[in-house]
C-alpha cells in the first residue's frame, strides 16, 4: 500500500515557478494531493500520459452543479480560512463546465466560428490590428510593457470585435478578467462577477434588440438546426468566450517572447528563418504555455493515477505545464527549441474540451510575434529578468508585466 502523502499548500511559491514545484511533486509520483490558495483541496496530475488520458476520461466529470456541491466538502478550514464560493453561478455554467450530452450541444453552437477555416478570414483584420498597434509602440519608442501596449490590446480586440462588444465598453473586461481568474484570496471575486453579469445581461438585450454581423448576435437567435441557447445559457457562455478567448492568448504571446528574449540563440534561429515560426508558437506552447492547472474536475468514480486510489468526489487539477515538461515524453524539456517537432504537447487540452479557441490563439501569436520581431530588430528584456513577477493565479500562467527596449 503508498503510503500517505500530506497535502501541500499551493503558495506564492508555486505560482512564480510553478515547473520547479512540478519537479518535485513529479518525483513522488504522477499525483499528490494539495490545497489550493483558496483552501480547495484537491490532486495535482504532473505526469504526461497521465495527464493526457485524465483529460479524455468520462470517469472526470465537469458538471458546473455538482461541483459547487462538492466545495463545501473539500475545502480546509485551516486557519480560519473562509469556504471559497463559487462566484455567481451566472456565469459558472458554460460548456467547459459541463458533460456531454450537454456539453456536446453547446459546443456545435459556437464551433464554426473558430475553424481553421473561420479564422482564416480573421487573419486580415489581426494583422491590421497588430500592425496599428506596432505603429503607436513604435511612435512611443524607448522601452515599454510588452503586455500592456501589445500582448493584451491585441487579443481582446480581436475577440470584442468577434463578439460585437462595443470599443468603449472593453476596458472594464481587464479588471473583470484579472479579478476571476486570480488565485488571491482578498481579490473581489463576487463583485467582479456580479459586475459582469449584469453587463452582459444587458449587452445581450441590445444585440436581441438590434442584431449585428457578429457572434453574440447569433448566439441570441435560432440556430440553423432550429437550437438557441436559453436564457441562462447565453451568459455564461458570452463569458466563457470573452475571458477565455483573450486570457490564453495574452499570456501565449508574452511567454513565447520572453522566452526568445531569453535565449539568443533560439531568437536568432527564429529571425534567419521566419517559416519556423508555426512550429516555435507550438513549442512556446510547450515550454511555458498559457494555462497552469486545468478547470476543475472531479472523479464521478475512483481512478486510479499510478500507484494511488482517488476516491469519488474528490478534486483533479491537471498541470498542463508540468505535463508539457514530463522528460518521460520529450527530450530535453525545460529548453527552448524553436525546431523541435511540433504536436503532443497540452497546453490546449485534450479529448472533448480541447480549447474551441486553439486555431485563433495560434494565428494571433504566429502573427503577434512573427511582425513584433520584424519590426524591432532590437528587442531586448528591459531590467533584470529575475524582476519578472508571474501573476497570482494557479490557472493562468503570465506575467504582471513584460519591460523591453525596442531597440
Amino acid at each position: 500500500m503508498a503510503a500517505v502523502v500530506e497535502p501541500v499548500r499551493l503558495d506564492d511559491a508555486f505560482m512564480q515557478d510553478p515547473h520547479a514545484v512540478a519537479e518535485v511533486f513529479r518525483r513522488e509520483g504522477p499525483a499528490r494531493p494539495v490545497v489550493m490558495p483558496r483552501g480547495l483541496r484537491g490532486w495535482v496530475v504532473t505526469g504526461y500520459h497521465e495527464a493526457r488520458a485524465l483529460l479524455a476520461d468520462p470517469r472526470l466529470s465537469k458538471d458546473a452543479g455538482r461541483i459547487s456541491e462538492l466545495f463545501e466538502t473539500q475545502v480546509d478550514h485551516r486557519d480560519g480560512e473562509e469556504s471559497p464560493r463559487t462566484f455567481a453561478s451566472a456565469l459558472t455554467a458554460h460548456m467547459l463546465n459541463s458533460d456531454p450530452p450537454e456539453h456536446t450541444r453547446l459546443r456545435k453552437l459556437v464551433n464554426k466560428a473558430f475553424t481553421p477555416k473561420s479564422v482564416e478570414r480573421l487573419r486580415p483584420r489581426i494583422e491590421q490590428i497588430t500592425d496599428a498597434l506596432l505603429d503607436q509602440m513604435e511612435a512611443a519608442g524607448g522601452e515599454v510593457d510588452l503586455l500592456e501596449t501589445f500582448a493584451f490590446p491585441l487579443p481582446i480586440t480581436v475577440i470584442c470585435e468577434l463578439l460585437g462588444v462595443p470599443e468603449a465598453e472593453r476596458a472594464a473586461f481587464r479588471d473583470w478578467s484579472n479579478t476571476l481568474v486570480s488565485a488571491d484570496p482578498a481579490a473581489p471575486i463576487e463583485q467582479a462577477a456580479g459586475e459582469l453579469v449584469t453587463y452582459l445581461r444587458e449587452l445581450i438585450e441590445r444585440k436581441r434588440a438590434e442584431p449585428g454581423p457578429d457572434l453574440l448576435s447569433d448566439l441570441v437567435q435560432v440556430s440553423e438546426d432550429g437550437d438557441r441557447l436559453a436564457e441562462h445559457e447565453l451568459v455564461p457562455m458570452a463569458f466563457l468566450l470573452l475571458v477565455a478567448g483573450h486570457e490564453t492568448t495574452v499570456n501565449l504571446i508574452g511567454n513565447g517572447v520572453l522566452a526568445l528574449l531569453r535565449d539568443p540563440e533560439q531568437l536568432a534561429a527564429l529571425r534567419a528563418d521566419p517559416a519556423l515560426l508555426p512550429g516555435a508558437v507550438e513549442e512556446f506552447l510547450r515550454l511555458d504555455g498559457p494555462v497552469n492547472l486545468a478547470t476543475l474536475r472531479f472523479t464521478a468514480e475512483p481512478v486510479r493515477v499510478g500507484e494511488v486510489e482517488i476516491g469519488a468526489g474528490e478534486f483533479v487539477l491537471i498541470s498542463l505545464l508540468a505535463a508539457n515538461r514530463d522528460p518521460a515524453r520529450f527530450e530535453d524539456p525545460a529548453k527552448l527549441d524553436v525546431k523541435r517537432p511540433a504536436g503532443g504537447h497540452l497546453a490546449f487540452g485534450h479529448g472533448i474540451h480541447y480549447c474551441v479557441g486553439a486555431p485563433l490563439a495560434r494565428a494571433e501569436a504566429e502573427i503577434a510575434i512573427g511582425r513584433l520581431l520584424a519590426r524591432f530588430d532590437g528587442l531586448a528584456l528591459a531590467g533584470e529578468p529575475s524582476r519578472l513577477r508571474w501573476r497570482a493565479s494557479t490557472l493562468m500562467h503570465g506575467m504582471e508585466q513584460l519591460p523591453v527596449r525596442l531597440g
